[in-house]
């Protein structure tokens, strides 16, 4: 009996997603869980977490004793009448950006799990059970960053003239103006560190840098072949450019928004003129 409500578990998944009106990837990122993992659960390669599952409930509003199949446990409709007003995107989510946010202010190793429980109004024992421990919440973190910044440089790409363009938005991207801006730089420095130590945050991280080299090689290669950019390797050229970025970025943060010589101006003008003179065709 137990075996058979198992097994029915990853069809009740598919049904909260298919509910959900958003795609497979899209409803990953939503429970902030890895797209390649859901897949493998929901074709029953992997079983799912009690954690993700608790995600996959909070998102879809559904009871999660629902999910594992439990006679007296409310179905979907049902439960959702009788949730009262949650938060934006649902508690899990609340929950990773009030951690971000406050890795931002504070460091990852000054952030306790009870800060981030009065920062969403809730227990601690609310938060252990969406993520059970802070390598689970860390991990949760970055994934939402690479998210919400694989969203970003989208629309930046998407709105972008011609390849030149695409190149300047990309860039213009990484320069940390804005008060979000630096926010994000803070979180990135405080998880390379992370990266370092930690084998599953290191594995985001190079798959994160794996993906924007990606991209900026892509640009870089369709600019070569309409003579935009001068001959070179799109991918050597790209690492170049990322290691000069995320320097650049890294003394602007160090050195406060206004400081001479140092602040998103200057970083701007020296990547503007690293690309004038070795990426643009002349």
């Amino acid at each position: 009996m137990q075996s058979e409500q198992r097994d029915a578990v990853p069809e009740r998944v598919r049904k909260v997603i298919a509910d959900a009106g958003v795609s497979q990837r899209e409803f990953a990122r939503r429970i902030v869980m890895d797209p390649s993992k859901l897949s493998r659960s929901l074709g029953g390669a992997r079983r799912f977490t009690a954690a993700e599952l608790s995600r996959v409930a909070a998102i879809g509003g559904v009871d999660a004793g629902w999910l594992l199949g439990t006679p007296a446990a409310a179905p979907p409709a049902r439960r959702q009448r009788a949730q009262g007003p949650s938060p934006e995107g649902g508690r899990p989510l609340q929950i990773v950006r009030e951690t971000v946010r406050l890795i931002a202010e504070h460091g990852f190793h000054a952030v306790r799990v009870q800060d981030i429980a009065e920062a969403c109004a809730t227990s601690t024992a609310a938060i252990h059970y969406h993520f059970p421990g802070r390598d689970d919440l860390l991990e949760a973190a970055v994934r939402w960053c690479m998210d919400e910044d694989t969203a970003r440089r989208a629309a930046r790409l998407a709105d972008a003239a011609d390849t030149a363009d695409e190149l300047r938005q990309l860039i213009e991207l990484q320069i940390p103006r804005t008060p979000q801006q630096r926010w994000q730089w803070s979180v990135w420095l405080d998880l390379w560190a992370e990266a370092a130590r930690s084998t599953a945050v290191g594995r985001l991280h190079a798959d994160y840098y794996r993906q924007w080299r990606a991209t900026v090689a892509d640009v870089l290669r369709r600019g070569i072949a309409e003579g935009v950019f001068s001959p070179a390797d799109p991918e050597a050229a790209a690492l170049r450019l990322t290691a000069l970025i995320d320097g650049l970025a890294t003394q602007v943060l160090a050195s406060g928004p206004d400081a001479p010589g140092t602040g998103p101006d200057a970083m701007h003008a020296a990547l503007t003129a690293y690309v004038d003179a070795t990426l643009t065709a002349h």
